[in-house]
């Protein structure tokens, strides 16, 4: 399988927005979720959020919830984070996941464990 790739990534004011995209490189998305996870400087990945192959269910983390919005374009094969009102606490490097198995996703959709292939990340750095 190919890799996935991040991509929309950079430095913002906070306040600001920004649309990052994560396409699967020569191939499809799993055809059940993908994910957005996000690792600040000397923390843990942590979930963002995800949204399943039919784009019905759409899951944020708190921390998030109101001012990102997942999408999805599978004709074009790309899954998309609208990053709105953002603050320097959401400074990170983002990644997209997928390959998570249906059983596994409704318990562990915010666990990166069960996600088996991920992308190379990109940079949000956000200024105050």
């Amino acid at each position: 399988q190919g890799p996935l790739v991040e991509s929309g990534g950079g430095l913002v004011q906070a306040g600001g927005s920004l649309r990052l995209s994560c396409e699967a490189s020569g191939r499809t998305f799993s055809r059940y979720a993908t994910g957005w996870f996000r690792q600040a400087p000397g923390k843990k990945r942590e979930f963002v959020s995800a949204i399943t192959w039919n784009g019905l269910r759409k899951y944020y983390a708190d921390s998030v919830k109101g001012r990102f919005t997942i999408s999805r374009d599978n004709a074009n094969n790309t899954v998309s984070l609208d990053m709105d009102s953002l603050k320097p606490r959401d400074t990170a490097v983002y990644s997209c996941s997928d390959g998570i198995e249906p059983p596994v996703f409704a318990v562990y959709y915010r666990e990166a464990g069960p996600y088996y292939a991920w992308g190379q990340g990109t940079q949000v750095p956000v200024s105050s």
